[in-house]
């Protein structure tokens, strides 16, 4: 299995962002999808997850800023992320079950 992000960059605080992550190998046989950050001099964290059947779970502080959807027809899963914060900088890692890890994509918010 194979993930491949896209879709990071440099906003402002407050803008928007939208991430894809696009799943190939296996992907009809993945149960969760899910999205990671990891901050300079941090350790990587959650952020959402999505299973085969459409359940999204999210941490608490991303909730109601981020969204995570997949389709399956096109094998991708997305991260939409709205009101984006100085702290929200990170490299953000797509991961699929049972342990598959995409290469990251840097998002960056300036204030």
């Amino acid at each position: 299995v194979q993930l491949v992000e896209s879709g990071g960059g440099l906003v402002h605080a407050g803008e928007s962002l939208a991430l894809s992550c696009a799943v190939s190998g296996s992907p009809f046989s993945i149960d969760v999808l899910s999205w990671y950050r990891q901050a300079p001099g941090k350790s990587r964290e959650l952020l959402a997850s999505i299973t085969s059947g459409g359940r999204a779970d999210y941490v608490d502080f991303v909730k109601g800023r981020f969204t995570i959807s997949r389709d399956g027809a096109k094998n991708t899963v997305y991260l939409k992320m709205n009101s984006l914060k100085p702290d929200d900088t990170a490299v953000y890692y797509c991961w699929a079950m049972p342990d598959y890890w995409g290469q990251g994509t840097q998002v960056t918010v300036s204030s």
